[in-house]
């Protein structure tokens, strides 16, 4: 008898596009990874892995807290491309959401040794890690789009 294997279990990342205004964002909050070594030193999105049982949004504000020492209001989901998802890697897909800071200062407490507010044109002016290219990509076609629309 020949059993089928199933496919690898896609885990889910969540993330926030934090800035400064959910409305008409200027100012972009990036952090950068210390770790693990193949990661370390490339920019990103913080968040994290939804833990089984978890819901995406409570994983995003538990990640923020453990991550940043903040509390967020999250905003628009910026959809991928991929089931409304960005691939990240093998097994891996990320949902990202704008967020406003609501609690606390931002501070690289795990996974991160610096974090930066890009402002206005530098959203794209960091090493941004090679899942999260398209993903600024779109974020400042989204922002642009909006400007144009007001």
């Amino acid at each position: 008898m020949i059993e089928e294997q199933a496919g690898p279990v896609e885990r889910l990342v969540v993330a926030a596009a934090i800035v400064d205004d959910l409305t008409r964002p200027r100012a972009l909050l990036t952090a950068r990874r210390s770790a693990p070594a193949a990661l370390a030193g490339g920019w990103e999105f913080p968040g994290g892995k939804v833990e089984p049982g978890e819901e995406p949004l409570e994983a995003l504000h538990r990640e923020l807290r453990e991550e940043l020492g903040v509390g967020v209001r999250v905003g628009a989901e910026l959809p991928g491309p991929i089931r409304g998802r960005w691939t990240l890697g093998p097994g891996l897909s990320m949902r990202l959401w704008l967020a406003v800071l609501t609690d606390g200062v931002p501070a690289p407490l795990q996974e991160h040794d610096e974090l930066r507010w890009l402002g206005p044109g530098e959203w794209d002016a960091v090493a941004w890690l090679p899942a999260d290219v398209e993903v600024v990509k779109a974020l400042i076609d989204m922002v642009s789009a909006d400007d144009d629309a007001s």
